[in-house]
């Protein structure tokens, strides 16, 4: 992999990892936030909420490009 300038850049630590491998390290990060607590779950009417706001959010810029 090339960077803006033309010098070579390799993939390393945790972009450089198998898929594979970045996933099972990204499930035990979210099982052990759960365990300890630090993960959010969102309630019925927040995600109720949010689905609101983002809708709310598609159309309004639907309604600019068409401006």
């Amino acid at each position: 992999m090339n960077d803006q300038e033309g010098r070579i850049r390799t993939r390393r630590g945790f972009a450089g990892m198998d898929p594979e491998r970045q996933r099972e390290i990204a499930r035990l990060g979210g099982r052990t936030a759960h365990e300890l607590g630090l993960a959010h779950e969102f309630t019925p009417e927040e995600a109720r909420h949010a689905r609101a706001k983002s809708l709310s959010a598609r159309a309004q810029a639907a309604a600019r490009q068409q401006e």
